[in-house]
C-alpha cells in the first residue's frame, strides 16, 4: 500500500498601505494594519480554523495512522499572535498529538538563500526558534522558500543537520523519473530530497471538489 505525505504550506504576508508622495520624509510607518488584520481574521475563519478542526478530528480517529505536516512561516506565526491567536491554540492542539511535524524554513518566507548563506542561516535560525517556542518541536527537515532549490543550496541545508529537504518534483528536471521516490543531491550523502507531486498536488488543490473533473471524487 502506498503512503502519501500530506504537507501543507501556511503563509501570510504583511502588507504596505498606500505611501504617498507626501509621506516622504513625514510618516515612516509602512505597514497597512487593518488590511493585515482584517484579512488573516477572514482566512482563519474560513479556512485554518475548520481545516484544522478536521485534521484533529481525523487523527483522534484513526488513532495516529493519519499524519500531516506543515510548513509555517513565521510572518504568518507572527500574525496569529497578533491578530488570531485561537489559530495559533489550533496548530498548538494538532502539535500536542504527537503525530503532526513542524518544517524548518527561512523565517521571512524569504529568497535569501539565492542570494546570502550567512543571512539565510540566520533566518532559518530565527525560525526553528519560534517552531519550538510555540510547538516543542526541532524541526528535522527543512523546506525553502516556494520550493527553491539547487544542489548548492541542498548541501547548505545538509551541513546545518537536516537530513531531508523538500523540493518541487519538476518534470523538466526529472524527465522519466518518478517524484514518488527519494533522492540525494549530486555529491551529497548527508541529505535525501523529497519532491512534490505537482499533479496530485494540484488535483487535490483545485480539483478535489470540481464536479466537472472526469477523475472526480478523488478516490485514488
Amino acid at each position: 500500500m502506498s503512503t502519501i505525505c500530506f504537507y501543507f504550506q501556511v503563509h501570510q504576508p504583511f502588507r504596505f498601505r498606500r505611501y504617498r508622495f507626501f509621506d516622504i520624509g513625514n510618516e515612516h510607518y509602512y505597514y497597512d494594519d487593518y488590511s493585515n488584520e482584517s484579512i488573516f481574521r477572514k482566512i482563519s475563519e474560513k479556512c485554518y480554523l475548520p481545516a484544522n478542526h478536521l485534521l484533529l478530528e481525523l487523527i483522534n480517529k484513526y488513532k495516529g495512522n493519519f499524519k500531516v505536516t506543515f510548513s509555517i512561516s513565521g510572518i504568518a506565526l507572527d500574525q496569529m499572535e497578533l491578530y488570531a491567536p485561537e489559530v495559533l491554540a489550533s496548530f498548538k492542539s494538532l502539535a500536542d498529538t504527537g503525530h503532526v511535524e513542524f518544517l524548518a524554513e527561512t523565517n521571512a518566507h524569504s529568497l535569501v538563500a539565492l542570494k546570502d548563506e550567512n543571512l539565510f542561516r540566520k533566518q532559518v535560525g530565527e525560525h526553528v526558534e519560534k517552531i519550538k517556542k510555540y510547538f516543542n518541536q526541532t524541526p528535522v527537515v527543512f523546506r525553502n522558500t516556494e520550493l527553491i532549490y539547487s544542489d548548492e543550496i541542498g548541501a547548505k541545508v545538509a551541513e546545518m543537520g537536516y537530513g531531508v529537504m523538500l523540493t518541487e518534483g519538476a518534470k523538466h528536471i526529472l524527465g522519466w523519473k518518478s517524484p514518488n521516490y527519494l533522492y540525494r543531491p549530486y555529491g551529497c550523502k548527508k541529505i535525501k530530497t523529497l519532491l512534490r507531486n505537482y499533479k496530485l498536488s494540484d488535483d487535490v488543490g483545485y480539483r478535489f471538489s470540481a464536479k466537472w473533473w472526469n477523475e472526480w471524487p478523488l478516490s485514488r
